[in-house]
Parts: structure tokens; sequence; C-alpha cells
């Protein structure tokens, strides 16, 4: 069986010669090693969720994600470790005629069933009604949202901040459903200011995090996406490889190294002016990896080193 404890993860110091050049210390939470695949945020937001599982007795988990979702593969992966059936809600009805990518296969390896669903039906994922229609037909599931954000999932991200995290000005952290960084303003403390930065653009995730937050001390950056959500190209690729190169830490292309190439690129342009002592949340999900340098073979470019 997976256990879920309260894991405490270090604070690893990046010294880049621009953070030294601009006198800001800056340090990574490496939520990334927490495990290889159930990797940190997964791990956080899905601990609290599979206790209530437990507690309902349900016989099943329905839950929600795209083609690369590493929320899809977690989920899976605990429900093979642990002997739960799970069923994965995927976006996109047209991926039913063609071969699984590497993401989806595991999940099914794993278990997984997989149910997909046209882009219009996925839109409806978050609304209660569709909720309720999923669970009238499936009495004996636990659904769990995209991302796994809710009540339980905001819970385990709160145990991302130690007290040791008091002394950091400002703390940065990649957003998709909003789970993680509604978890890290409850935990943060009034002098400190959250900065999340979105995976997509006019997301509207402000929206999600004001249900669970009630402070004010945090801001989201929306505007960066090299395309789109998912998407990379050249510069992205080797900032990644460039930053491995230089801290032996891999950043995964969805989230977290669009997160710190933004914080860098305001950073050298003198347009950083949120604190000095910076600790930035690394949530893991390296394994979008080798599905994303498939697509850059494929159009003959350069890909991500592992």
């Amino acid at each position: 069986m997976f256990y879920f404890t309260n894991k405490l993860v270090k604070n690893q110091k990046i010294d880049l010669p621009i953070f030294k050049e601009k006198n800001i210390e800056v340090y990574l939470k490496r939520e990334d090693l927490i495990h290889p695949i159930i990797s940190g945020n997964k791990f956080r937001k899905l601990k609290y969720n599979v206790s209530e599982f437990y507690r309902l007795r349900k016989k099943n988990i329905i839950t929600f994600g795209g083609p690369y979702s590493n929320h899809l593969l977690a989920c899976a992966h605990i429900g093979n470790m642990n002997k739960i059936e799970t069923i994965g809600i995927v976006r996109g009805k047209e991926l039913e005629k063609k071969t699984l990518n590497k993401n989806l296969k595991l999940c099914q390896n794993l278990g997984m069933k997989l149910h997909f669903v046209s882009r219009d039906e996925y839109k409806k994922r978050n609304k209660i009604d569709y909720q309720k229609n999923i669970l009238k037909k499936h009495i004996e599931s636990y659904l769990i949202p995209e991302g796994g954000t809710n009540d339980y999932g905001v819970m385990g991200c709160e145990e991302i901040i130690s007290k040791s995290d008091e002394k950091f000005d400002v703390i940065c952290c990649p957003v998709g459903s909003g789970g993680t960084i509604s978890g890290i303003i409850n935990k943060s403390n009034n002098k400190q200011t959250v900065i999340g930065f979105s995976a997509l653009k006019s997301s509207g995730v402000e929206n999600v995090i004001s249900r669970y937050v009630s402070k004010e001390n945090w801001f989201i950056f929306d505007d960066d996406l090299f395309g789109g959500y998912s998407k990379i190209d050249k510069k992205l690729v080797n900032f990644i490889n460039e930053i491995f190169g230089k801290t032996k830490i891999l950043f995964d292309p969805i989230y977290n190294s669009k997160m710190l190439y933004k914080i860098i690129s305001l950073i050298k342009n003198s347009k950083w002016s949120y604190g000095q002592k910076l600790l930035i949340i690394n949530t893991g999900g390296l394994q979008s990896i080798d599905g994303i340098n498939k697509k850059l073979i494929n159009k003959g470019c350069a890909t991500i080193n592992q």
C-alpha cells in the first residue's frame, strides 16, 4: 500500500550569475523529489483525497485529465499500488482512434480505464451538475476533480510550506487548476507575497483560488505561454537545457520551466520588485518530457536533455 506521510523536502539554493548580480537569494523547494511518479503537488493533492475515498468506503476513483496529464498518471499509479479501480475521463474524443501516447499507455497498463470525451463535453468537467450526473451513473465512485483541486487537495498543499520558510519574502508557484497555490497562500504569512505563474493565458484561475483563500497577498502572471498550454519552442528547450547544465536540475516543459523563465526575465530587465529572498516551488511533472520530446523529434527540433 502507498502510505502518504507529511513529507518535508529540502530547499536547494540556486546560484545563477543573474541572481548574484541583482543580490537576490533564490531557493528551490524540491517537491519534484517526493516520488518518481506521484511527485510534487500530485502527491500533496491526492493525499487527503485518497484518505476520504477510504473513509467513504467507495470502490473506485474517477478523475479527469488531458492526454499528457501527470495527475491521471499519479492516480493510476496509486490505484495500481493499492488495488483501487481508477477511471480517467480524458479530453479528446478523437484519441479513441489513435495510438495512445506513452503517458496514456502507462495509465492503461497500470489498470486505469480510459473514457475519451469531446472537448466540448470536457469543458463541463468542473460543473456541479455534470459531476452529479457522473456520480448518478457510478454511485460507488469517488470523484476527484481535474488536477486534484478541491478542499482535500488544498489541505494537502498547505503542507508544502513549513515553519522554516517564513524567512522568504516571496513564494513563487506554477499554476494549473489552482489548488497548489491556494494551499501555499493559506500557509503563507502576511509579510510574504505569493506569485502564481499560470500555464494558460487569461485562464480565470483567480476565481478558483478565491474560493479557497481569504488572504490578499497574492497575484497571478498569465501572459507568457510559449504558444499555448503544453506548447514549447526552441527558446524554451534551450533554456531548460541551459539551466540543467548549470544546476543539474531538470525542469518540466509545461509548468516549472516557464515559471523560472519568467522570473529570470523580470530580474534581468529590472522589473522584479517583490523581494530579495525568493522561494520557488518545483512541483515536478517530468513525466511529460518524453511526450514533448517525441513531438520535437517529429518536427526535426532539438530535444530536452534527460
